[in-house]
């Protein structure tokens, strides 16, 4: 059963017309543009209906609050990056993908976060609510997840839960490594990404080294953290 909390950052009820679903999308597309224009600050529930051309009351048929927009905001920018994560996994067919997945699951959301300047402040909002802070742990466990089920093959089974921890932990690194690089320089952010990526490189390559395939591939281990190929392309 839900908590009161969690009950409270949920949508009152989810469309099921094509109306009302264009209309909820309407409502989200005016609070995120909102957020990249103004800061999470300026996300109230009357600055999104004025953004949005609908009725105040319009709004709370579908959101209780400005927490549940954020949260639903979240939810989708979540799914997104769900998908790449699955799709980078996807053409993981051998070892040595392993590290190439990870590297682009992390350029993927450097990228998107420099590109839109309204998720890095949706994360900020999340990191600030406890309730919304347990959803974000819950998501990257969950992105974790999808990228350890379609790898861990390739890890020997004696190592497959620390490999599990480990992929853990760096997704969740992940958001703060993206958020510290987005205050800085575009090139001073590039470099702590890529210092991130060496971080993975050392701590996945340890799983590598003793996967079974890696007699067949005797050199893919061997590769140096100078060798992590760039966000930059």
């Amino acid at each position: 059963m839900e908590t009161a909390p969690v009950q409270a950052r949920r949508m009152r009820r989810k469309p099921k017309q094509l109306r009302s679903q264009s209309r909820v999308e309407d409502i989200l597309a005016a609070a995120m543009e909102l957020v990249g224009e103004k800061g999470i600050a300026a996300l109230t529930m009357r600055e999104i209906a004025n953004s949005a051309g609908i009725a105040l009351a319009s709004i709370y048929q579908y959101f209780p609050n400005r927490s549940a927009v954020i949260a639903t905001l979240y939810q989708e920018v979540s799914r997104q990056t769900r998908e790449h994560v699955a799709a980078q996994v996807a053409q993981v067919s051998s070892v040595e993908h392993i590290l190439e997945a990870a590297y682009a699951a992390v350029d993927m959301f450097y990228e998107r976060m420099r590109a839109n300047p309204a998720i890095p402040d949706l994360m900020v909002a999340i990191q600030g609510d406890k309730t919304l802070l347990d959803m974000d742990i819950e998501e990257t466990k969950l992105q974790a997840e999808i990228f350890t089920e379609g790898t861990r093959r390739f890890v020997a089974e004696e190592d497959r839960a620390d490999f599990d921890r480990a992929a853990r932990i760096l997704f969740h690194l992940a958001g703060a490594t993206v958020r510290l690089s987005l205050r800085m320089e575009p090139e001073a952010g590039d470099r702590v990404v890529e210092d991130y990526k060496a971080l993975i490189h050392a701590r996945l390559n340890s799983f590598i080294r003793k996967c079974p395939e890696q007699d067949a591939l005797p050199h893919i281990a061997e590769t140096t953290a100078a060798e992590v190929p760039s966000s930059n392309g």
